[in-house]
């Protein structure tokens, strides 16, 4: 069974069509990176996928549930972490993620995904520090923390490294990457073709609300005679 299956998604606001008749999926266990321009329809997808956004036409499964009928089924298994995502920044690490631990779980279990979690960040002595002082890397960390804890089974994370450092970067990719080499699957966009290249099994490229390219980054490459993913990208778009 395929971790996610979207069918013929349509999404419009008013006359503009942010999403028109897209069709992919993620198998269970990969790492399925959607890229495009701004404004492609990206984060509209991740948005709708995460039971954010409504449909306005299409279907959408998620492990064979439905996120148009069975929504609060869908939640249980997914996690979903935004761009811009933050955390209470008066709180210690430890107790944001205790906090969000108690939307899940009490007792011993909350201690297990909070003591998950703190694996996950690996902030160190720093996981007692205030939110406050945590650089952006420190937070990013703290948040993919945040969203794996709970053991989803499909990751959904839009612009994860944006506005990292190289070094924070190199980073979070690593964490990305353990976590699908324990069985998470992760659905993520980004504008960074290295990393997509570097992260992802396949890649399903957007642009004007349409996937126009999808497969391998090695397909890609052959198929538009190309050295990178960057340089497969720029031609796409220019078709």
């Amino acid at each position: 069974m395929n971790a996610l299956d979207v069918r013929g998604l349509h999404k419009s606001y008013g006359e503009f069509k942010a999403l028109d008749g897209v069709s992919f999926s993620v198998r269970d266990g990969e790492i399925y990176g959607l890229i495009g321009p701004n404004g492609a329809g990206k984060t509209t997808a991740l948005r709708i996928i995460s039971t954010l956004l409504t449909i306005d036409s299409g279907e959408i499964d998620v492990y064979g549930v439905s996120v148009k009928d069975e929504a609060d089924e869908v939640r249980k298994v997914i996690s979903y972490l935004p761009e811009d995502a933050g955390a209470y920044k008066d709180l210690t690490g430890r107790k944001y993620l205790t906090f969000m631990a108690n939307f899940f779980a009490d007792g011993d279990a909350a201690k297990e995904m909070v003591d998950r979690g703190i694996g996950i960040a690996d902030l160190g002595e720093r996981i007692d520090s205030k939110v406050s002082t945590y650089s952006k890397g420190m937070m990013r960390r703290l948040l993919i923390a945040r969203a794996i804890m709970p053991q989803p089974k499909l990751a959904i994370l839009d612009e994860v490294t944006s506005g990292l450092d190289v070094v924070n970067a190199f980073e979070i990719r690593g964490i990305i990457k353990e976590i699908a080499g324990h069985g998470v699957s992760v659905l993520l966009s980004s504008h960074n073709m290295f990393e997509v290249e570097f992260l992802c099994d396949r890649v399903g490229m957007m642009n004007k609300g349409v996937l126009i390219q999808e497969g391998t980054p090695e397909q890609l490459k052959s198929k538009f005679n190309a050295k990178s993913l960057e340089e497969v990208f720029v031609r796409a778009v220019a078709e």
